[in-house]
């Protein structure tokens, strides 16, 4: 899954090393266009529904992150 997100991202934003940060969202590397992407792109994919409520920094500041949102989000359903 891990790759897969990070994939994603690149295809947001490929200057940035994902196996590293751990601040896309306090460092403004994504802005909120990017995040809006970025939640769309992982719905589909991993079929999962994001909703307002998961639209947290600690959610979306690295790849890791974000796989365990999917994670919590597949888990519920």
């Amino acid at each position: 899954m891990l790759e897969k997100v990070i994939e994603i991202l690149q295809g947001i934003r490929e200057d940035v090393d994902y196996t590293t940060e751990t601040a896309l969202i306090d460092d403004g590397v994504l802005d909120s266009f990017d995040v809006v992407g970025l939640v769309s792109e992982l719905n589909d994919e991993f079929d999962v529904e994001i909703n307002v409520d998961n639209l947290t920094p600690a959610n979306f500041n690295s790849a890791e992150s974000i796989c365990e949102l999917i994670e919590r989000l597949q888990e519920e359903e």
